[in-house]
């Protein structure tokens, strides 16, 4: 069936949203294996993804805790991580103008996955289909998935011989590549993969993530003290260019 209002059909928002939720649902495998192998429980394992749900920062969580990370600086770690999905939920707050009842359960399912493909449709009707599906698909999966790998963590051995560890960060890249439009995102996520990956070898495990969230707002300042050099008439043929 097609939207009343011109929109994608409902069962082309469904296919697409069904297919999302299950590709990244699948992953929850490696981080239930990943997650027992750091040495926390099956129910420690289970509680992240049942209350957590937010595949990139339990895997930043799980990665410090290995490496030997201090576990406030695990959990602070992963807290940085998860607020993007505050800013996510800004936006989808608008499209989906869900009853106040019903924001609370929502707000759950505000993960990177839900908003990618809500963002993608043309209607309201076809927002509130895909983020549904997408999150509802992804949740019951990414938990039963990750079940199954706490559970199986003793029959595969060494995690890190199987690299398990980064389908969470891989999903998460492929995911967010698309989105990086502007050369100011481009910038920012470059800045932060500097900071990451160039600051590991010498801070402790988990501090990187921390210090590489400080790109955008290095990266703003910067831009602002362009635009305060150059000047308005200058900047506005820039982002004229830009677009």
């Amino acid at each position: 069936m097609r939207s009343e209002d011109g929109g994608k059909s409902d069962a082309a928002v469904v296919r697409d949203a069904l297919g999302v939720g299950i590709a990244v649902g699948l992953s929850g495998f490696a981080f239930g294996v990943t997650s027992a192998g750091s040495g926390l429980t099956l129910l420690q394992t289970c509680a992240l993804s049942l209350l957590v749900f937010t595949g990139a920062s339990q895997f930043a969580l799980v990665g410090a805790l290995a490496g030997g990370g201090n576990p406030f600086t695990a959990a602070a770690g992963a807290f940085f991580l998860g607020v993007r999905n505050a800013f996510y939920g800004l936006r989808l707050s608008q499209l989906l103008a869900l009853p106040r009842a019903v924001r609370p359960f929502a707000a759950q399912w505000v993960i990177d996955e839900t908003t990618a493909v809500a963002l993608a449709q043309p209607t309201r009707r076809s927002v509130r289909i895909g983020f549904t599906v997408t999150g509802l698909t992804l949740y019951v999966l990414w938990n039963l998935t990750t079940l199954l790998g706490a559970l199986g963590a003793d029959a595969i051995g060494d995690t890190d011989a199987w690299g398990l560890d980064a389908a969470g960060p891989a999903v998460f890249l492929a995911l967010l590549a698309p989105m990086l439009r502007t050369t100011m995102e481009r910038v920012v996520a470059g800045l932060a993969v500097v900071l990451g990956l160039g600051l590991l070898p010498v801070l402790p495990a988990g501090v990187p993530v921390l210090v590489a969230a400080l790109a955008a707002p290095a990266a703003l300042w910067a831009e602002g003290r362009r635009r305060t050099r150059t000047g308005p008439a200058e900047d506005d043929d820039t982002v004229g260019e830009g677009r």
